[in-house]
């Protein structure tokens, strides 16, 4: 099994030293709180806040997933050159279909050099209709 890192395993210390390592390789979930059963719900999944990633053909971001708990809801791929060859925040808008039950949101990337990446989790809770 790969190693899977996320921002809750480096000390704040660490994150400081490589803070630019870290932030561009870390999805983050962005979201509203609410979502309405039934309804579609734009999720953003976004790699890094402040830098930005490289595009080079052996070092880029390969894929993007999004995942509600242990349940894989969706997946983008991305091919070296997807960004232009240059240095870009990669992000995605997904697009579900919330149940009746909450969702606690998390995202997942990898980067052809650096490995396997996990966010934080978002929990978004469900209304009715």
């Amino acid at each position: 099994m790969p190693r899977v890192f996320t921002p809750v395993d480096i000390s704040k210390e660490e994150k400081e030293v490589r803070k630019d390592y870290f932030d561009r390789h870390t999805p983050v979930v962005i979201c509203g709180n609410h979502a309405r059963e039934g309804e579609k719900f734009k999720v953003k999944v976004r790699l890094g806040t402040e830098y930005t990633h490289p595009d080079d053909p052996d070092h880029y971001i390969k894929y993007v997933q999004l995942w509600n708990r242990e349940t894989f809801l969706a997946e983008a791929h991305f091919a070296p050159g997807s960004m232009g060859n240059k240095s870009e925040h990669v992000e995605v808008d997904f697009y579900i279909v919330p149940g009746p039950v909450g969702m606690n949101l998390s995202a997942m990337s990898v980067c052809t050099k650096h490995g396997l990446w996990q966010s934080e989790s978002k929990e978004v809770t469900v209304r009715k209709n």
